[in-house]
């Protein structure tokens, strides 16, 4: 893969498909860590001369222009970050695209507006993608691909405007490649792997391939009641995936016959209903009342968690260990990452709800050895499938 020092900017236009990607309350930005992990290869290429125009999705519009997906706030922040106006564009490839574009200067920036307002972003019909990468690429002399989180989408932006403009990775997508390389071709050991998060379903696919490479696997959230149930457990009202039982329990067969130690809660914080002040109870696993879901691992678990990462060399974390959200039932996710931050291991945090977690518990970003930006596109890598993005950036 090419990088940024592979391509000569300065006076020239380079498109930078970021991924700005971050939760709104109205108009207010709620975690702005992705702007923050975007804006290193923004300066670099303004501090080299470019003229740089920024484009990046937010939420699913699903081809629609909608003002609640706006990417304006987020061309405010921008700027508040780099200390320099952000110019905005109120559309993607139109006239103020075009009029924006146009007006900029060497080192100076444009964000344009949301990606995903245009039907062509997403399209499944080649054509109709390939003709809407080619007006986006018509924007720009140069393409530099920084957006780690969409690189596992088929999408115009990440995919197609490659194939026609020179193209090179940006410093984020270079981090996270090198990063995702020691979890997967240079693997200290023990290397065990924590996933938590509300569906097993989501992570069949990694859990199959993961259960080949780790030498342990910690599964908390949401997921972890249909392995107790698989295991015979009830579960109460606790979530469970009836339909992926026997795919489950295959999980556990393969764990036992491979010598993965395969790790599941011994307790778990029993509530009445789904509330942030809801009345709730430490039980075992296997003893879930019949009118109790579980929204968060027990004492117990937590200090098994964080004696099985003790030793290790290499932890990968995906998915909150409870509903993080609610303060009563955070404490397994804190516990989780408090024994990451205390261990001499690589760690990894697998973006997503993990990494927004780490920041709504205010524990130290710089306690964990990298925070990926990419959640699905994280674990699309370990699952060992091809990331189209990358793909695209590797040609």
């Amino acid at each position: 893969m090419r990088t940024l020092d592979d391509l000569d900017v300065k006076g020239r236009r380079v498109l930078v498909r970021a991924d700005l990607n971050v939760p709104l309350d109205g108009e207010t930005i709620t975690d702005d860590g992705r702007i923050r992990a975007s804006v290193p290869t923004i300066k670099t290429l303004l501090e080299r001369g470019a003229q740089v125009v920024v484009c990046a999705h937010l939420g699913r519009p699903k081809g629609q222009v909608n003002p609640k997906y706006s990417l304006r706030p987020v061309a405010a922040r921008l700027g508040e970050l780099l200390g320099q106006d952000v110019a905005f564009a109120t559309d993607v490839v139109g006239e103020s695209a075009r009029s924006t574009v146009e007006a900029l200067q060497d080192g100076q920036v444009a964000l344009l507006e949301n990606l995903r307002y245009e039907p062509g972003e997403e399209s499944k019909d080649d054509a109709e993608r390939g003709a809407f990468a080619e007006k986006l690429a018509g924007l720009a002399e140069l393409y530099v691909g920084d957006g780690f989180g969409a690189v596992h989408r088929k999408h115009a932006s990440v995919y197609d405007v490659p194939k026609v403009l020179p193209h090179a990775a940006g410093g984020l997508v270079v981090a996270e490649v090198e990063v995702l390389k020691r979890l997967t071709e240079k693997t200290e050991r023990p290397y065990v792997v924590v996933l938590g998060g509300a569906k097993v379903s989501d992570k069949l696919g990694v859990i199959a391939n993961l259960l080949t490479k780790v030498d342990r696997l910690l599964i908390g959230g949401g997921m972890a009641y249909t392995f107790l149930k698989a295991q015979g457990h009830e579960v109460g009202k606790s979530l469970l995936q009836e339909d992926q039982l026997d795919k489950v329990r295959g999980f556990l067969n393969q764990a036992a016959e491979r010598g993965v130690d395969l790790v599941l809660p011994v307790d778990v914080l029993a509530a009445v209903t789904f509330a942030a002040d809801a009345e709730h109870d430490v039980v075992a696993t296997d003893a879930i009342p019949a009118d109790r879901e579980g929204l968060d691992i027990g004492p117990k678990t937590r200090e098994l968690f964080a004696s099985k990462l003790a030793d290790a060399k290499t932890v990968f974390w995906n998915g909150p260990m409870g509903v993080f959200e609610f303060d009563a039932f955070s404490g397994g996710t804190r516990a989780v990452a408090e024994a990451l931050i205390g261990s001499d291991a690589f760690t990894v945090v697998g973006g997503g709800d993990s990494a927004a977690a780490v920041r709504k518990l205010e524990l130290p970003e710089d306690g964990f050895s990298h925070i990926s930006t990419g959640g699905g596109a994280s674990l699309e890598y370990l699952e060992g499938k091809t990331l189209p993005g990358l793909a695209a950036l590797e040609d």
